[in-house]
């Protein structure tokens, strides 16, 4: 029996060893993603999608899955479809309907039974579905849909021409409107109840999604946002609209002409429950209003959370509804109720899951009161985690990153500090396994920057976690988790306090022994790129290199060619075409100080970028080069903010990783003295 035990000491000690190993690049491969929580009205089963990378294809395919809530069993729906998404359950739980492409790629919507059978498709859009949702009765849906493109003849086929408007520089063709159609189950013809030149709300990613189309109770009537022309750059302008289905007719909600999105019906119909900014204010978060047919926005109904709000989902009562915020380093998750006098918001208790998601969150609630939603530790990707009711404490069902578990992933912190404006900062640090000696401190920007870093699962700092640097991501003022006043506090001040207040939080790391203060890199993508390219300006003699990523460095540039375009005015006042604004654009903008730039820097975009147009690090990238700066310029393919297929976002993560470590011995950059080298090498 003796060897056979040492055997078995060996295979345990070599287990044990393959749990140490530190993550890779390879773990890409394994990474499941996982989405569009929705649980059973009986709350019995959980429907969600994952994602696996193919890196054969270079594509991320999806798939719709089940789980039982008593047994974690798993169930596989939807095989061979590769792309899959919006799984919505109807009212009476036998059906699980969703979103997949049909023969033409355009994406429709199917209805699959539960007790058995095949999906069948039901609606036959010319143009695709856009988001759908269930009649009450679940005897139809509503869905969103594109106009068809007006047909042509002859010559005229060939004509190019379209108007424009506000939107993006890189645009192919005319936006058309979205607007509603109803399709009932028995009917082979779906009904179009809208039309006009106005449009439903929507989106290009990454953002909060479109809103939805809510019935009311009675199913007479859809709540829908409406703006008034297929133009991102008019986005801004929303409003809420009750329609009536029958008709057609429309109302509005209120006199509120712009900022409302995401409404639904309260339970009993008499009330719409919407997101608008608080006070109507743009550089205000945005809270959670109750209004009827009245003159005004009506009651803030979240104004006690002091957070930006995601999400309304209904508790079984009616009388509460859930929804969620960045709330320090994780996602918190509230019962609100809707009546003042029935007490203030509760914070379920979420035993320190961080809920997936940035600009809305995959959270949902069944007749029951059970909650389901996806989830991750700062250690453990995402997986469906499912409470049975608002107290209890979150049961994980699924392990579908099994393979996590043999991973060394880094232990993550939040850290807190005092900026010199008096506010309490936070972010998060990924530390490395040996902190026995100082380590590179790099620091990595979120976007947003309504956004904030939490202490979630990221491969980015744990794979530079692994390669034995400290990896620091400030919430700098801008940031939604600590309240309105510092979210607030960027308006008009899109670099010099955020500067400050990042600098603040590098000084408060310096002070710890594990940090090599000599070796300091600032990276970032979007506004993340932005803050990279303000402090490689401002702080020349900080830095050891810099990677800016999507980097917005010119604000006019975003006023003229983004897809927010016009929208950017609410940030600094006005337009940069108005004589009494036109400084601030200046002198928020980092290509201003870029010239001041000594530190390496890697510059990278999508050369089709419609969030961040590519024209502002063509700039800087001039900018670098003709002052003898070190820098490279990548670009990327594609019209996307980010490339997010498997290969190409992979390769942007070697860069940026790369360009770090062939730097770390660097020189730190010093101030160009007067009369510097100007000319390009």
């Amino acid at each position: 029996m003796r060897p056979l035990l040492r055997t078995l000491a060996l295979v345990v000690l070599a287990a044990a060893s393959a749990a140490q190993q530190p993550p890779s690049l390879d773990d890409l491969r394994l990474l499941v993603g996982v989405s569009s929580v929705q649980i059973a009205p009986d709350g019995k089963t959980v429907a969600f999608v994952t994602s696996r990378a193919n890196f054969a294809d270079n594509e991320n395919e999806a798939q719709l899955c089940t789980v039982d809530v008593a047994t974690g069993a798993v169930r596989e729906l939807t095989q061979g479809r590769k792309r899959v998404s919006q799984p919505s359950w109807s009212p009476d739980g036998n059906t699980l309907a969703f979103v997949a492409p049909d023969a033409q790629k355009e994406p429709q919507v199917w209805l699959l039974p539960l007790r058995g059978g095949e999906a069948r498709r039901l609606t036959n859009s010319p143009t695709g579905v856009e988001h759908y949702s269930w009649r009450p009765d679940g005897l139809a849906i509503a869905f969103a849909a594109e106009d068809e493109a007006p047909k042509r003849e002859g010559e005229e086929r060939h004509v190019g021409t379209f108007r424009i408007g506000d939107q993006d520089l890189f645009l192919k063709e005319a936006v058309r409107s979205r607007h509603v159609w109803t399709q009932a189950l028995a009917d082979e013809q779906a009904k179009r109840i809208t039309s006009g030149v106005w449009s439903l709300e929507f989106v290009l990613p990454p953002s909060s999604p479109a809103s939805t189309l809510a019935w009311s109770p009675d199913g007479k009537r859809i709540a829908l946002t409406q703006v008034p022309a297929p133009q991102s750059g008019k986005l801004d302008l929303g409003r809420i609209l009750l329609l009536d289905v029958e008709s057609g007719a429309t109302q509005v909600l209120n006199s509120v002409e712009r900022y409302q999105s995401a409404p639904t019906f309260t339970p009993d119909g008499s009330a719409v429950l919407y997101r608008y900014p608080r006070d109507g204010k743009p550089e205000f978060l945005s809270d959670y209003y109750l209004a009827s047919a009245a003159d005004g926005p009506g009651r803030n109904v979240t104004r006690e959370l002091d957070r930006h709000v995601f999400g309304t989902e209904w508790m079984p009562n009616g009388k509460e509804f859930l929804t969620a915020c960045n709330e320090r380093d994780t996602v918190g998750l509230w019962v609100v109720p809707i009546d003042p006098s029935a007490g203030k918001p509760r914070a379920l208790d979420l035993d320190g899951l961080v809920v997936s998601g940035a600009f809305g969150y995959d959270v949902t609630v069944a007749a029951t009161g059970a909650i389901a939603f996806s989830a991750t530790r700062a250690d453990r990707p995402a997986e469906v985690y499912v409470m049975s009711s608002a107290t209890a404490k979150p049961k994980q069902l699924t392990k579908l990153n099994a393979w996590a578990d043999e991973r060394r992933f880094a232990r993550m912190e939040r850290v807190t500090w005092k900026t010199h404006d008096g506010f309490d900062a936070d972010g998060v640090i990924a530390l490395p396994a040996d902190l026995s000696t100082p380590r590179p401190l790099v620091l990595v920007i979120h976007g947003g920057p309504t956004s904030a870093s939490k202490t979630s699962f990221s491969m980015l700092p744990q794979l530079m976690a692994a390669k034995g640097w400290v990896v620091f991501s400030p919430n700098y003022r801008g940031s939604d988790n600590l309240g309105h006043a510092y979210a607030n506090a960027i308006f008009d001040d899109a670099g010099e306090g955020p500067g400050r207040d990042v600098m603040a939080g590098v000084a408060e790391l310096k002070k710890r022994a594990y940090v090599d203060s000599k070796r300091v890199f600032v990276t970032g993508w979007s506004y993340g790129g932005f803050m990279t390219t303000w402090l490689l300006g401002k702080y020349p003699s900080e830095w050891t290199a810099g990677v800016a990523g999507a980097a917005v460095t010119d604000w006019t540039d975003m006023y003229n060619f983004a897809d927010g375009n016009v929208g950017i005015r609410h940030a600094f006042g006005g337009s940069p075409w108005k004589r009494e604004f036109a400084d601030a654009y200046r002198a928020q903008s980092p290509i201003t100080y870029a010239t001041n730039i000594r530190a390496p820097t890697l510059i990278l975009t999508n050369l089709e970028d419609y969030r961040v147009p590519p024209t502002q690090s063509f700039a800087l990238y001039h900018a670098l080069k003709d002052n003898g700066v070190e820098t490279e310029f990548i670009g990327f393919q594609g019209r996307t903010h980010s490339s997010s297929d498997p290969v190409n976002a992979r390769e942007r993560t070697k860069l940026w990783m790369g360009w770090i470590e062939s730097h770390l011995d660097a020189p730190r950059a010093t101030p160009a003295a007067s009369g510097a080298a100007s000319g390009a090498k």
